[in-house]
């Protein structure tokens, strides 16, 4: 017995690719991986998925939205233990019963808005990342926030909801990737 995820399920992956036996991917003819990856424990997703390169997702990582959900992580990307990302839900307003099980006639009306991580974007420890959220590049997502819009590039944000502190340098980050080959 494998401690190994099923590759031949996903639309795509790379190598050096480990996801561990311990996840759910609803849709896994919709997801496709890079390279070097790692996908830790307790992962979900229910939606289209984009994965790039040298990316780690780590344990108990949910992202919902269903089969018009996506979500893209870009090379180097990372996400930390405990976040949420949401890329479809109910929008709450009154228009009509919410949840999954109702039928459709009934139904409140649904928010589908991609997720984005580009390059070397970071997301700490049990964030919130709601629907048509881009997470820029060299962006870091400080523990605990919550966003609710895209961020700029080389920026940290922290807080619910989540406010630019401070500029991220950029020199070393982008030397390393170059001598990786990107």
């Amino acid at each position: 017995m494998s401690n190994e995820y099923d590759y031949d399920q996903l639309k795509s992956y790379g190598d050096d690719v480990f996801i561990s036996q311990n996840v759910e991917i609803r849709r896994p003819n919709l997801v496709t991986v890079g390279s070097h990856l790692a996908i830790d424990t307790g992962f979900y997703c229910t939606v289209t998925a984009e994965i790039g390169d040298y990316v780690h997702i780590a344990p108990y990582i949910t992202v919902i939205g269903g089969a018009k959900g996506l979500f893209k992580m870009h090379h180097f990307s990372t996400i930390a233990a405990g976040s949420r990302v949401i890329c479809g839900s109910d929008e709450h307003l009154g228009e009509g019963l919410v949840g999954p099980t109702i039928p459709k006639p009934y139904k409140d009306n649904i928010k589908y808005a991609p997720v984005i991580l580009e390059r070397y974007a970071n997301v700490g420890t049990n964030v919130v990342i709601m629907p048509g959220v881009t997470i820029a590049e060299g962006c870091v997502i400080g523990s605990n926030s919550t966003v609710t819009k895209s961020t700029k590039p080389w920026t940290i944000y922290v807080g619910n909801p989540a406010r630019a502190i401070k500029t991220r340098k950029k020199e070393n980050i982008l030397d390393y990737a170059k001598k990786l080959g990107y």
